[in-house]
């Protein structure tokens, strides 16, 4: 059976501590046909926060066309009242290579909902399930809760910190408020950027993951990461910046507008992702010389602003470089761990 095959009555999940709300319950995933309330819900909870994020039904579909260690006829827990669902919640699991496991766990709701202890109770429905999966799984040298969290999102903080859990990481989104005023930084010699193709796009998701193995949080990623890539709405080969030396990559920044944001938001902002250098040529200015050509082809697509995600603490010294080509801060996410002892 696929798992988007549709059930008529998804099956009831146990909700204990479950809020005193006529027609509150918890159920499995029912399919696609969920996925235009889920979309709604994902949008006006990300209005809510203050989190300039957008998806939509295609973008909704791929990603759940291609999750990692999450099933989503088993493991999607949806929060419905009366039969119309106010939230979801998904939980998943990871290793990092150092042998951590990560108990992954993402939940969304309504605003009109909120304040009402829906939000514990989707957040207990994962630690239960992620327990459940923990079972089935050969131990692990460490285990923890994981989640991400941005500071608009005042009651899933609270919720998370009463829980026990801890900030262990931040970063930011930054945004170049203009995409005027781009200075020249050549590519350095020896390396040239050429227009990506077909066969190139695997190569460039590998050399990205090499890249990034030594950050803080790293996550092999797998064959359906790489589809998921591939299939977003947003994923725009043509506006890529990779620099190669002969048949080696030695770096990239991965541009992408993403339209529906951009429209919901009435801007023209376009992002400036996967940043990253190979170790070879690091240090040679390599990153911000692709950085300027992003910008660029941003604008040449008529954008007028540009964004991108870091890491506070990154070792390579990226948000000093991001502010000194005119990205500033904008919003603080938080991540929280959990030691799975202490659940």
């Amino acid at each position: 059976m696929s798992l988007f095959a549709l059930h008529l009555q998804p099956a009831t999940i146990e909700a204990p501590g479950a809020p005193d709300i006529p027609g509150f319950r918890l159920r499995h995933f029912a399919g696609p046909t969920d996925f235009p309330a889920m979309v709604e819900i994902f949008n006006r909870s990300a209005a809510a926060d203050g989190v300039e994020r957008v998806t939509s039904l295609l973008e909704t579909a791929n990603f759940y066309a291609h999750t990692v260690n999450c099933s989503p006829e088993r493991d999607l827990i949806m929060a419905e009242v009366s039969r119309s669902l106010v939230g979801y919640a998904r939980p998943s699991w990871r290793e990092e290579p150092s042998g951590l496991r990560l108990y992954i766990h993402w939940a969304v709701q309504l605003p009109e909902w909120r304040r009402m202890g829906i939000g514990r109770v989707l957040l207990h429905a994962c630690q239960r399930r992620l327990l459940e999966i923990a079972a089935e799984l050969p131990p692990a040298p460490e285990s923890a809760f994981h989640t991400n969290v941005a500071e608009g999102e005042v009651g899933a903080n609270e919720n998370l910190r009463r829980e026990g859990y801890r900030p262990v990481r931040y970063s930011y989104l930054m945004v170049r408020p203009t995409l005027e005023a781009i200075l020249d930084h050549p590519i350095p010699e020896g390396l040239e950027v050429r227009p990506a193709r077909p066969d190139h796009y695997r190569r460039v998701f590998e050399a990205n993951e090499e890249a990034f193995r030594d950050h803080w949080g790293f996550i092999p990623r797998t064959d359906e990461d790489f589809e998921r890539w591939l299939g977003e709405p947003a994923t725009d080969p043509s506006l890529w910046q990779v620099a190669w030396e002969g048949d080696e990559i030695a770096g990239m920044v991965l541009p992408f507008i993403h339209a529906d944001e951009n429209s919901r938001h009435n801007r023209l902002r376009g992002y400036t992702e996967d940043v990253c250098v190979r170790r070879p040529w690091r240090r040679r200015g390599l990153a911000r010389a692709l950085i300027a050509r992003s910008l660029r082809a941003l604008q040449d697509r008529g954008m007028t602003e540009a964004a991108l995600g870091v890491d506070t603490e990154n070792p390579s010294g990226a948000l000093r470089l991001y502010e000194s080509i005119g990205y500033r801060p904008m919003r603080r996410w938080t991540v929280y761990r959990k030691p799975i002892e202490a659940a």
